[in-house]
């Protein structure tokens, strides 16, 4: 295991009781470099959306909580935020959710000649994700799929 997911193991250990007791779902943790500096992300969600009061709810119950078991040898930014409305899909709760919805499949290579595909979630399993792109089953190898998210239609 990489420290990387040690880091993100431990802090979604943390998170997850603070999260939950407040009646919100952990939808996801990263530890992440950008532009130089590490960030531990934890993004949460509820129905109806999330608040910027229920962030800083959670962000000072979850400070205290890395302030008393301080695991991390970088320095980083925490930050807790809503997934947002083009959330990737992750977990399997994630792809769950999302049956019947519209997605966009992001791949590392093109396949006929596109990267890009917008589809109903039909299906999906430990190996694959399929799509209704308009009347035709699509199936990706998830090993493929560089980006797999809820579509937005305007």
């Amino acid at each position: 295991m990489s420290r990387k997911e040690e880091y993100e193991q431990k802090a979604e250990a943390l998170l997850s009781p603070i999260v939950e007791s407040n009646g919100f779902e952990l939808v996801d943790v990263e530890y992440v470099k950008e532009a130089g500096n590490w960030y531990l992300r934890g993004y949460i969600d509820k129905p109806g959306g999330i608040t910027v009061n229920d962030c800083e709810t959670v962000s000072r119950a979850f400070s205290d909580r890395l302030d008393e078991d301080d695991f991390i040898e970088d320095s980083y930014i925490m930050e807790i935020s809503s997934p947002g409305l083009d959330r990737p899909l992750k977990k399997e709760k994630d792809f769950a959710r999302s049956i019947g919805k519209l997605v966009e499949i992001r791949t590392y290579r093109p396949i006929e000649k596109q990267k890009e595909f917008c589809g109903e979630l039909t299906a999906y399993d430990n190996n694959s994700v399929t799509i209704d792109e308009e009347g035709t089953p699509r199936t990706f190898d998830k090993k493929d799929i560089a980006l797999v998210r809820l579509a937005i239609d305007f």
